[in-house]
């Protein structure tokens, strides 16, 4: 039985990867949207959150049998219950991306970013992605050190959102920049960044599954 019950909870470990490679191809996806005014992809990302919203309720009621049926306790209960909020992290990671697509569909055939804050804004696409692959290499592999290392590659992201506003509030920006072109600038900027604090969030959660320790309590009192 207990075999059953830690197959049952690599099954989940399986599912939540294949939820963090899914969204690491619609942030992908959703970039070259924005950059390209690409409608096809556009619309391609916002289609496929359908299949990641219903990846998350297949989780979450696997994830509630498996407690009533086994009724977990330890380390095997901490798996299950963190496995859950990983899941609505991963989830709202491709929500984010659907936003995303949403601001190039709705700006196409012209684009939201300036020729001046393409590379900023590939750049950020870039850094979203490689985030959400490293989380998804942490749940796989629930290496600990490689997950403390996700909040650290994360700065690179602040770095490059700070910069995007900065160059948007900067008088010489653009004086005839229009409010609506602001704001989606602001916005898309927004959801990268709340993107990529998804993706440090999952990799803490890994930590806390394997140490049953807070990840910066962890990272205060490892030798």
């Amino acid at each position: 039985m207990r075999d059953a019950f830690h197959d049952e909870l690599d099954a989940v470990g399986a599912q939540l990867v294949e939820m963090a490679k899914l969204s690491e191809s619609a942030i992908t996806r959703a970039t070259r949207a924005l950059l390209e005014a690409n409608l096809s992809e556009a619309e391609a990302v916002i289609t496929a959150d359908q299949h990641l919203d219903a990846l998350r309720e297949d989780l979450d009621t696997r994830l509630l049998h498996l407690v009533a049926r086994q009724q977990p306790v330890a380390t095997d209960l901490r798996m299950v219950l963190t496995s859950m909020r990983m899941n609505d992290d991963l989830e709202r990671m491709g929500d984010l991306a659907r936003h995303v697509a949403k601001v190039a569909r709705r700006r196409y055939p012209g684009t939201a970013i300036p020729e001046e804050l393409r590379p900023t804004f590939a750049s950020m696409g870039q850094v979203a992605a490689q985030l959400v692959a490293k989380a998804g290499e942490v749940i796989a592999t629930h290496d600990v050190a490689k997950a403390m290392q996700v909040e650290g590659d994360d700065d690179e992201m602040d770095r490059l959102h700070s910069t995007m506003l900065r160059t948007v509030l900067d008088g010489r920006f653009r004086p005839e920049i229009t409010t609506e072109e602001a704001v989606d600038l602001a916005l898309c900027g927004r959801y990268y960044e709340r993107f990529a604090d998804h993706a440090v969030t999952v990799a803490k959660k890994v930590v806390f599954i394997v140490t049953g320790k807070d990840a910066d309590y962890y990272l205060d009192h490892v030798d």
